[in-house]
Parts: C-alpha cells; structure tokens; sequence
C-alpha cells in the first residue's frame, strides 16, 4: 500500500493520544504494551489496510507522543478504556475490533468487558483475559512465594531510572523475551527487574526492523518509562475497584494468540479450556512454535494470517 499513515492529536478523555491511521473500512483499533509505540503494530496496520479494513493505533497515555498523566495510579484500565470510548466518539466510529498486546491486551480485554456495545471482537496478544474480582493478580503471585516476579520490581520508584538508557534497555527487552535467544538465556519473569535489561549480544534482534528500532529508542530517550512503568503501579488499584464485576465474561468474538515459548505465557500456563471459562465467545487459541513475546514481529506472516481469518469471520 502506498497510501501513507495519517497522524492526527485526538483529545479524549481530559488527556491527547497521538493517533495513526491507515486504509478504510471496517475499523479495527491497535493497542500496544510495554515497552512499546503505536509503530510497534506497522506491520498489522499495512495488512489490514491492504485487506480493505481502516487500521487505527494510539500511543496509549504515557507513551510516546500522547499525554503522560504524573500521577501513577492515573493508568488503569478504568482510565485507559475511558481514553479509547473518547477516541472513538472523536472519530465517529460507533463500534470496532479491538487489537490488544502485553498491557494493550489488557486494555483489550477490558475495553470488552465493560463496554461490549463499542468493543464488538476482541484480539489479544499474549497477556490472556483475567477475570475481575476477588485476590488481585500481583496479590495471588505474592501468595505463591513469587517475590521475585519481575512486576513487583517494575512498581519500584528506581525501576524508571533502571530502564533510563533506552538505547540499551529497549533492544535488549525484545531480544531476551523474544524466541531468539536459547532458553536457559531467555527472559525470566521470576528473576527480577535486572533481568529484562540485561545488553543484549546483538543491537538490533534479527526479527526486528532497524527504522522501527530507532524510532522507538528515540521516542523512549525523549519520554523516560515514567508513564509506561505507571501502568504496573495501577495493576492492584484496579482490582481493589473492580469488585462490581466479578463473575462478568466476554461474549463476543474473541482469540487469543501467544508465542510458544514465551516466558510469560509458559509462567502462566493458559489453556483454551481455562479461556473458555471467561470467554464465551472464544473463536480461537493459538500458540505460534518458537515464538517469543512478540509474535507480530517475530512471525508476522502467521500473524497477520491468524488476525485477518479472525477479522474475515466476523
């Protein structure tokens, strides 16, 4: 596709998020995680645009060119969801298909649980759907004698200036999480902070685009991970709130997709039968072989192909 991405400043919701649109169509709405940037979905924009669907992401508040609310507790999927009920009335779009990976799958899942009427289908990437109410997740992790669980590091006040040098720690994320490395080498969820940052043997993983790359490493470098790292903090304030929605499921559309061997994934153990409970309307349960935490990147053909069989059977 030749046509070119078109950016735009959306206000919604007392803050702005950048916004990124590509094609026309039937809208379908990217959400990122962390650490990354609307860019991080390029590759999907362009597929879904080329099928003949209007491919819109958002830098999610705190990132890159959207506002970054300084209150930490200020990034919860009760904010994070307000932001994108605001973004569709900015842009006329009575409902779409909501994309979600990492912390975007979060927002995905969540964007569709309390809001069925504007989040119609659901597509999340590798964090899978956590039911509300009762023990919060970071509290029944603590409980199982997981203390060090690399999230309770990322709440830390320090953990902003651990991931500071992004020329460094953005690299190097993707590339020990990602199925690149060997598996004794690879990212380890329940071996603290430090061990997501660790330089990587190489500047740019082999999977990944080097303009993508420095994109986001620039953006990063001009940001800080202040508000990325916000969104850790709002984790158990959200579960402390969401009592209300206990015994709630989704049921429209849904597929939820991950990597193989992603060290999250394989930590959490998510079978389509424990899905299923949540998600009435599961479609489809996929584990890409040999893939890591990034599947759009490090398998984008089969990706691509999953997400627009999902998109096609809606």
């Amino acid at each position: 596709m030749n046509q070119p991405f078109k950016h735009s400043q959306v206000a919604t919701n007392g803050i702005t998020l950048h916004v990124v649109e590509l094609g026309t169509g039937q809208p379908v709405l990217f959400c990122h995680g962390f650490p990354d940037l609307w860019r991080g979905w390029r590759l999907q924009m362009e597929a879904v645009a080329d099928a003949g669907y209007h491919a819109i992401a958002v830098d999610m508040r705190g990132y890159g060119r959207s506002s970054a609310p300084a209150d930490s507790l200020a990034y919860t999927p009760f904010h994070t969801v307000g932001d994108l009920v605001g973004l569709l009335d900015a842009l006329k779009l009575p409902a779409v298909t909501i994309v979600g990976h990492d912390f975007g799958a979060t927002v995905a899942w969540n964007a569709a649980l309390l809001r069925p009427d504007r989040f119609t289908a659901v597509f999340a990437v590798s964090v899978p759907f956590i039911p509300l109410g009762g023990p919060g997740f970071l509290q029944e992790i603590a409980a199982a004698g997981n203390t060090n669980f690399y999230m309770f590091d990322q709440i830390k006040p320090e953990a902003a200036t651990r991931w500071a040098n992004a020329a460094v720690t953005y690299p190097a994320f993707l590339y020990w999480s990602s199925g690149t490395p060997s598996a004794a080498a690879r990212w380890n969820p329940l071996a603290g902070g430090e061990n997501m940052v660790r330089p990587a043997p190489v500047a740019i993983p082999p999977w990944a685009d080097p303009e993508d790359m420095a994109y986001a490493v620039a953006e990063f470098g001009r940001t800080g991970f202040n508000g990325p790292l916000s969104y850790y903090r709002s984790i158990q304030p959200f579960f402390d709130l969401a009592g209300a929605y206990q015994g709630l499921t989704i049921k429209q559309p849904s597929f939820f997709l991950a990597g193989e061997v992603d060290a999250l994934h394989v930590m959490l153990k998510t079978t389509e039968a424990q899905l299923h409970l949540g998600l009435p309307g599961l479609r489809g349960f996929l584990e890409l072989p040999g893939v890591g935490h990034w599947p759009n990147r490090e398998a984008t053909p089969a990706f691509n192909a999953a997400l627009l069989s999902f998109l096609r059977s809606l």
